[in-house]
């Protein structure tokens, strides 16, 4: 039914061929949408409140981003390179979360200020989290940035060693590592330490470079680019191929807080997927925001840290599960593995699914 002129002006709504306009604005101002019409009768007017009605419900219902905290467990530096750029992508903004990253150091207690509060999220690797988890600590973990574990050791390639084993059975050579770790208890118990002289890790290269039968604990991507570059022959052996390989670089968050607000973590995770594989793609922006902030190393090294990385984050899984997705196979056989070496009591350890969660199998309820 239309209305005539006379009627209109009853209701105090404009004659049809006037126009009208409807704008909602967001954050800061930004126009959201702007509607402009001519209004041809009253139907078409009310269906449009409707529509406005049901927009400005579903931006209200948004609300802010989430703010969060991750803790680093060292400076920025590749191994976080999906982590910046997943703030720097627009990844945690696409997700509503507004993430500060807090960058750490040598022995930075990261799972004691997730459990404790201190913050939200934070990095760490998994047998951090089992030994944790033993302890009565309040940590879960919930992606996983390597799927090999980096750890290495690092030899001259002139003494021709052809695997880890022959690091610890072939006689002469000494090997600075810190072993009160899980994983120098590993080798320790696996190979005996009798055939080499073993001294504590002082941080450096320098006894590395001055000495051919000198060989040192490192990460696989880091020291041996480093001694490279000042001329030397390094030759790496992963620590996982004597069969020690933790999950390395997890997100890790606090069990309470993963049950408390599951969208939170499920869209942590989406981020740091999109974050990651854009580094892995192009890792060019995020190696620029951390160079800022770590300037002893260059941009150079940064490109080749990138690079030499890629094969340890990217396997067969995750071509099927995606990038940071855990097995509870790999958590079971990490834990027995603490136990058998003493450093976890048995009576006190874990199960698998105590130490991780799966994001997208987290209640779905916001």
């Amino acid at each position: 039914m239309r209305l005539n002129r006379s009627e209109l002006e009853k209701m105090n709504i404009e004659h049809p061929t006037s126009n009208i306009q409807f704008s909602m604005r967001g954050k800061g101002g930004r126009i959201l949408f702007n509607i402009r019409c001519s209004m041809l009768n009253v139907r078409c007017f009310f269906s449009l409140l409707c529509a406005l009605c049901v927009l400005c419900g579903l931006a209200c219902s948004s609300g802010a981003a989430e703010k969060a905290t991750i803790v680093l467990n060292w400076v920025p530096e590749p191994e976080f390179g999906g982590i910046y750029a997943a703030r720097e992508s627009g990844a945690f903004a696409r997700h509503d979360l507004d993430v500060s990253i807090k960058p750490g150091g040598a022995g930075a207690p990261t799972w004691q200020q997730v459990a404790s509060g201190q913050a939200e999220f934070g990095v760490a690797s998994a047998d951090e989290v089992v030994i944790a988890r033993a302890s009565g600590a309040d940590v879960v973990a919930l992606f996983a940035i390597y799927q090999t574990c980096p750890q290495g050791i690092m030899v001259h390639k002139s003494r021709g060693l052809k695997s880890i084993d022959e690091v610890f059975t072939s006689p002469g050579g000494t090997l600075a590592m810190e072993i009160g770790l899980p994983y120098g208890k590993f080798l320790e118990k696996k190979y005996g330490f009798e055939k080499i002289k073993r001294i504590p890790y002082d941080g450096g290269i320098g006894n590395f470079l001055a000495d051919k039968s000198f060989m040192q604990q490192c990460f696989v991507f880091s020291e041996p680019l480093i001694a490279r570059k000042q001329g030397a022959d390094p030759q790496t052996f992963l620590i996982a191929d004597a069969g020690y390989n933790p999950y390395t670089g997890v997100i890790i968050a606090s069990d309470s807080y993963a049950r408390k607000k599951p969208k939170v973590i499920r869209d942590m995770d989406a981020a740091l997927r999109e974050g990651w594989q854009a580094y892995l793609d192009d890792p060019k922006p995020a190696n620029a925001v951390m160079g800022k902030i770590n300037k002893t190393m260059d941009q150079e090294t940064f490109a080749a840290v990138a690079e030499a990385q890629k094969p340890l984050i990217e396997n067969e899984q995750t071509k099927v599960d995606g990038l940071g997705a855990m097995l509870p196979q790999r958590w079971e056989e990490l834990i027995k593995q603490l136990v058998d070496i003493g450093v976890v009591e048995p009576a006190k350890a874990p199960s698998a699914r105590q130490c991780f969660i799966s994001p997208s199998l987290l209640d779905a309820k916001p």
